[in-house]
């Protein structure tokens, strides 16, 4: 048995319902021929110092957890400079980076895809050259829900849960002037909410990022939100973002592989729903093909090129 697996689990993702199925999983990966290790998260950021700090050598390591617990192995995997495959087991509330991929919510399922299936390589971002993100980097309106919102609530409420949280935050919205520089244009303008995205699905909102997004295609989908004026013009921004209808001038939608933000006061960022920080400057990089992720042999999503 030559094949070593490295499974990291975050036990409170999903209603905590993978430890039930802990046994089985560990049971399934041995049969196939793994010897496995495990490793439950004890605190946010837990899961990066291990992958960093890693020891012996690994033929995959699967995190089974939320968006979050990728980010984290991600991240550490990024700062080892190893070229370790991932195989995903997405147990979260919204697990928007595992709807991209078409990755199985079904616990058994994904074992099985991770076992049967072979790497592809997948973009990465790269925040000011020491954050990583894997799907999604964004400041402003309602940013904060996801690591403001009660994980019991999350697991008793899913997706929902942040809708009811983003809700409070409707009458207290604020805007930053910035500069938004990218190698294909300039521009200056007063924003209430801005993401850098990687992902088919964000915050549970399908095609929110566009209909033509690769996540191996060297190019993020940025998307700018303006300060509205009125009531109408936020009532214009709310409905474009619903109906994922573009067809508005309040909303700036590009590509690029590379962009940088200058404020005149400090921004809070979240980087895949976990808070990264206030910054006046952001540099954003994405690095082609920087991981690696196990699929199934026959997934076909139309998110790879």
């Amino acid at each position: 048995m030559n094949n070593r697996l490295l499974l990291i689990y975050n036990p409170k993702a999903g209603k905590g319902l993978f430890l039930q199925h802990l046994p089985e999983v560990i049971d399934m990966f041995t049969k196939a021929g793994f010897a496995v290790e495990t490793y439950p998260t004890q605190a946010p950021g837990d899961a990066v110092d291990k992958v960093q700090y890693l020891e012996g050598e690994y033929n995959v390591i699967v995190p089974a957890g939320g968006d979050g617990t990728l980010d984290e192995v991600v991240t550490g995997l990024i700062r080892s400079g190893r070229d370790i495959p991932i195989g995903y087991i997405p147990v979260g509330s919204t697990n928007d980076y595992a709807s991209s991929l078409g990755l199985s919510s079904n616990v058994m399922e994904a074992v099985g895809d991770i076992i049967s299936g072979h790497p592809r390589g997948v973009d990465v971002g790269m925040f000011n050259k020491n954050h990583v993100f894997i799907y999604v980097a964004a400041f402003g309106a309602f940013t904060d829900v996801a690591y403001q919102t009660n994980q019991d609530m999350k697991n008793a409420l899913g997706h929902v849960a942040y809708i009811m949280e983003g809700a409070k935050r409707l009458g207290d919205l604020k805007s930053y002037m910035m500069r938004v520089v990218t190698p294909e244009m300039q521009i200056q303008q007063d924003c209430i909410f801005g993401m850098v995205t990687n992902s088919l699905s964000v915050g549970g909102f399908k095609n929110l990022t566009g209909k033509q997004v690769k996540l191996d295609d060297g190019e993020f989908e940025v998307t700018l939100v303006r300060n509205p004026k009125n009531v109408l013009e936020m009532q214009e921004i709310i409905g474009s973002i619903l109906t994922a209808n573009r067809d508005t001038d309040l909303i700036d939608y590009f590509k690029t592989d590379s962009i940088e933000i200058t404020a005149l006061e400090e921004i809070p960022w979240t980087f895949d729903g976990e808070y990264g920080g206030a910054h006046t400057q952001a540099k954003i990089e994405d690095r082609r093909k920087a991981i690696q992720i196990v699929l199934d042999r026959h997934n076909r999503t139309s998110a790879l090129t």
